[in-house]
């Protein structure tokens, strides 16, 4: 088992990056603010019918241009949610979402958390599935590619003002960037055995000759963006364990790769720009280094299993609940440390069901604010954050002024990086508070004791930090429950996006300082180390207490201690 996980493991990294250097190389071109050649006119055709002027924008405009762009989209989305019973394509005639479900819902897709606390199949029309959720798919992994360029020009200018156009990065992304990408892992996921079509459901009969309705939609052209925007909301309530999203283990292995392809080609995209490509696999490497550590913790665990099962007659110890057999435990292993280190939240097993070590690792590292490769744009500007800390943290150490890239790292970078930082545990932690204060909270745990508590703990850590995974047992169905994950949801998507502009248009103005020989090298082993020291370090201190509370205390007394 040992041998068949290193396999795994290597296969997957090997063509990952295999596929993700010449994607950041491409993308480059998109994050230097040019063109791609022969297609300027499509683009001023676009802006020209779109009433949009094509100028370069300081941070102020750039921020107020990404809000209204979403808050138009939520208004949008949120509409077509409660009237879907008056639109067409509803062949299943699907009443109209409830108030307070049509907005967490509508939060969820924009802000790319994709948290759905409803059953896809018996839901959500066509309608809504695709004019609704699938372009707001797009456009709310645009949106957090198009934040990770203002910030990543902010590093690579000099002694300017401007970060770029929101709109003419919002085209880019999805006309070069998505919309190709989508269009090809579609196709596949056809070729496959995924359904893709407009049909009402289909009655049948079971070879055990029981009446059951097969649902049916447009599933490949859902899941292809699901994962490429690191968005993982499906059609189906078992989401990417069921066989028409998933039929295979070769689109499983797809799908995975889909998930964290753009934030790996984003590393390779930061040192082109940067004009220094070990910055970007520095970055890259401590991505991977605590990627893997984590795929082998739960695969360790969920192998290991019960270890209560043996003395009652069980052949084996390991952990097979909520798995798909189709895929067994290493690759569900796998699929859970992916979507949870991406801010995905597509599932290809129950989380609920894992252990107590194996789930508090997807759900720590959601906590570590999704930047473990992260999701798409917000994974590298996350931990570009917290590459900030750690160059401020280096620079007490040798008792210099810190530096990143040729710019000082005054008080200013230092203030927006803790508000940064700070923003989503202060999230995690009051929300899940509140729900554990409140009987309203409280009413919809299925499970008592420490599971029960981690359940709660593991809802509002993938809102707030927009991941989207559920651990599952909490019916959250509820006007409480939606209310309290769509403002997490909305705040910690939105509110980080402040502190990080404003940054980026600081790093602008500064001038370029060349270095000198007590300049600390931000690239090597030595700094890949502390990068995730400083990442661990800040989410030990922020979450140990609240984990000690759920997980530790649900894994202790599984070992009988």
């Amino acid at each position: 088992m040992a041998a068949e996980a290193f396999l795994l493991l290597a296969c997957f990294m090997a063509v990952l990056l295999l596929l993700a250097k010449p994607l950041g190389d491409f993308i480059t071109t998109l994050a230097a603010d040019r063109g791609v050649t022969g297609l300027n006119g499509l683009e001023r055709l676009i802006w020209r019918s779109c009433g949009v002027q094509d100028q370069e924008m300081n941070w102020r405009h750039y921020l107020l241009a990404i809000l209204l762009f979403n808050l138009l989209g939520l208004l949008v989305l949120l509409v077509v949610l409660l009237y879907q019973d008056n639109l067409p394509l509803n062949p299943q005639h699907l009443p109209g979402l409830s108030w307070h479900l049509a907005i967490n819902t509508a939060i969820s897709f924009v802000s790319n958390t994709n948290w759905q606390s409803y059953s896809g199949e018996t839901t959500i029309s066509y309608f809504s599935e695709m004019v609704g959720l699938a372009v707001q798919n797009f456009l709310s992994a645009a949106t957090g590619i198009a934040v990770l360029f203002a910030l990543m020009r902010g590093f690579a200018r000099r002694s300017t003002t401007y970060l770029g156009n929101a709109w003419r990065d919002l085209t880019r992304i999805n006309l070069y960037l998505l919309l190709p990408l989508s269009l090809l892992m579609a196709l596949f996921l056809v070729s496959q055995g995924v359904i893709q079509n407009l049909n009402p459901y289909v009655a049948v009969k079971t070879l055990e000759g029981v009446q059951q309705t097969l649902p049916m939609g447009p599933v490949a052209s859902q899941e292809a963006i699901k994962m490429l925007g690191t968005n993982g909301g499906g059609l189906f309530n078992a989401n990417s364990a069921h066989p028409f999203e998933n039929p295979t283990p070769l689109t499983n292995f797809v799908e995975m790769l889909a998930i964290f392809l753009i934030p790996a080609a984003l590393c390779f995209t930061f040192g082109n720009l940067v004009r220094d490509r070990r910055q970007g696999n520095t970055i890259l490497w401590a991505m991977s280094i605590m990627f893997l550590l984590a795929a082998a913790v739960v695969m360790y665990a969920e192998v290991q299993g019960n270890p209560h099962l043996m003395p009652l007659g069980a052949d084996s110890a390991m952990n097979w609940e909520g798995k798909e057999a189709r895929f067994g435990l290493l690759n569900s292993s796998l699929f859970a440390v992916i979507t949870t280190a991406a801010s995905c939240g597509a599932v290809n097993a129950m989380h609920d069901s894992f252990t107590a070590l194996g789930g508090m690792i997807p759900l720590w590292l959601m906590q570590l604010g999704e930047v473990v490769f992260g999701g798409v744009g917000s994974g590298l500007y996350g931990m570009l954050m917290n590459v900030v800390l750690a160059v401020f943290i280096s620079g007490l150490m040798i008792g210099r002024t810190p530096e990143y890239l040729g710019k000082k790292i005054g008080v200013p970078e230092m203030k927006m990086a803790a508000i940064y930082i700070l923003i989503t545990p202060a999230l995690v932690l009051l929300g899940t508070a509140l729900a554990m204060l409140t009987e309203a909270g409280r009413s919809a745990m299925a499970n008592p004791g420490p599971h029960g508590f981690s359940e709660v703990l593991y809802a509002v850590s993938s809102a707030a930090n927009n991941n989207g995974s559920a651990f599952g047992g909490l019916s959250a169905n509820t006007s409480f429950w939606n209310l309290l994950l769509a403002v997490a949801m909305l705040l910690g998507r939105f509110a980080p996006f402040v502190p990080l502009l404003m940054m980026a248009g600081s790093l602008a103005a500064r001038k370029s300082q060349p270095a000198s020989p007590g300049t600390l090298p931000t690239h090597g082993a030595l700094f890949v180390a502390l990068i995730i020291g400083t990442v661990v370090l800040v989410g030990a201190l922020t979450f140990i207490p609240s984990l000690a509370l759920g997980p530790v205390i649900e894994h202790l007394q599984l070992l009988g201690q």
